[in-house]
């Protein structure tokens, strides 16, 4: 009945406090309870006061078996052991113990089902003993009366059980939910930092070369004219790279395949483009670039082109530098890049800037790792050791 009500309770368009639910499970129970209590066959004791009194004191602790189910499935146990004693006969007069058993077994634990199953059972078969067979139970022996108490705390057993599972399975569905959205969050980080970092890399290489350049042209524009227009000229292919480059960026972003197909990411052999447009901004850059004929993969060769990009503008915004050497190679199973300048020494400032932090982040991601720093008497140094075969993390 209990099962039947909580299924009904389900479907209403607001739940029911527990203490109206206990108030309308009692007045259920009080129903079926009465009717049977009122009427017993020929032979048997009729209802009387003390019917109507033990009667009065179950269906009365019914209302607070939420609270108190122990106490209640004490009170309701020892009203139908005296209905049984007194001799009274009734399908139904044991209703109310069977509630409370039920709702003790539900709001409790395995360990405190397995005692109330062993108390419940020895004293129906006691009272069934006492009261004798005919009386307690007409068609059946004491055995029987054993096991009615077991069958409402086997039920409520199954249906906490079956809570507890569903609960378990809500939690595990929160922690999954919490573990996508950290994931989500993370792989968004993620991306924004490299977004942030491919844009870094193109516009201040691209805009540091130009603002060298546009300041040579304003120097010789009218002493050296042919060195002003040359600038000039470099400040347009530097402008149409940058713009090239921030289209294939934007492109791969979007998942556009078609564009970053037809600009695909700059590899080790466009060094020579890169250093000859350091170059024209006054810069003497020496290249060495040797891989030893290997194939090395893409993403590594584009790590590398990266590193020495933003080295490279680092020197024009900051070193003051005459010369600068570049070195590319294959060293044992792992590429070294280094860029050197002889510039005057020079302070990094509070939180290395984000160059420095772009580039070691390449480096990292990679597998490899980073190094900048000053060099004794004078000049900088950034050397990267990166994985041949790539081991991106």
């Amino acid at each position: 009945m209990t099962i039947a009500f909580r299924s009904w309770q389900r479907r209403l368009p607001w739940p029911l406090s527990p203490q109206l639910t206990d108030l309308v499970v009692a007045a259920v129970v009080a129903l079926l309870t009465g009717l049977d209590a009122a009427v017993n066959g020929p032979g048997h004791r009729q209802a009387d006061w003390l019917t109507w009194l033990l009667f009065a004191v179950s269906v009365a602790a019914l209302l607070v078996r939420s609270r108190w189910p122990v106490a209640v499935t004490v009170v309701t146990g020892a009203a139908c052991a005296g209905w049984a004693l007194y001799g009274h006969i009734g399908e139904l007069l044991n209703l109310p113990v069977m509630v409370a058993l039920y709702a003790l077994a539900v709001r409790g634990d395995r360990r405190r089902t397995l005692r109330a199953a062993v108390v419940a059972a020895l004293v129906s078969g006691t009272v069934s003993v006492i009261a004798g067979k005919d009386v307690a139970q007409p068609q059946g022996a004491p055995l029987l009366e054993m096991l009615w108490p077991l069958v409402p705390l086997l039920l409520g057993e199954v249906v906490r059980g079956r809570r507890e599972l569903l609960q378990e399975y809500a939690e595990r569905a929160e922690r999954a939910e919490a573990d996508r959205e950290r994931e989500a969050r993370r792989k968004v980080d993620q991306e924004r930092v490299r977004i942030a970092r491919e844009l870094h890399d193109v516009i201040a290489h691209t805009v540091s070369a130009m603002t060298v350049q546009a300041g040579l042209a304003l120097d010789a524009l009218d002493s050296r004219p042919e060195v002003a227009r040359m600038a000039m000229r470099q400040v347009r292919t530097s402008g149409k790279e940058a713009v090239r480059e921030l289209r294939t960026t934007v492109g791969v972003l979007r998942a556009g395949r078609r564009t970053a197909a037809a600009d695909p990411a700059p590899r080790l052999a466009q060094l020579d483009e890169l250093v000859e447009g350091v170059r024209g901004t006054g810069l003497r850059v020496s290249l060495h670039l040797d891989t030893g004929g290997r194939e090395l993969p893409q993403l590594v060769e584009l790590a590398a082109y990266r590193i020495v990009q933003e080295a490279l503008t680092n020197v024009i915004k900051h070193a003051d530098a005459r010369h600068v050497a570049v070195s590319v190679a294959v060293v044992g199973e792992g590429l070294a890049v280094e860029i050197t300048d002889d510039g005057p020494e020079r302070a990094v400032a509070a939180g290395e800037g984000y160059g420095l932090i772009g580039m070691r982040e390449r480096a990292t991601t990679m597998g490899g790792d980073l190094e900048a720093g000053p060099l004794r008497g004078g000049g900088w140094r950034v050397r990267a050791v990166l994985p041949a075969e790539g081991g991106a993390r």
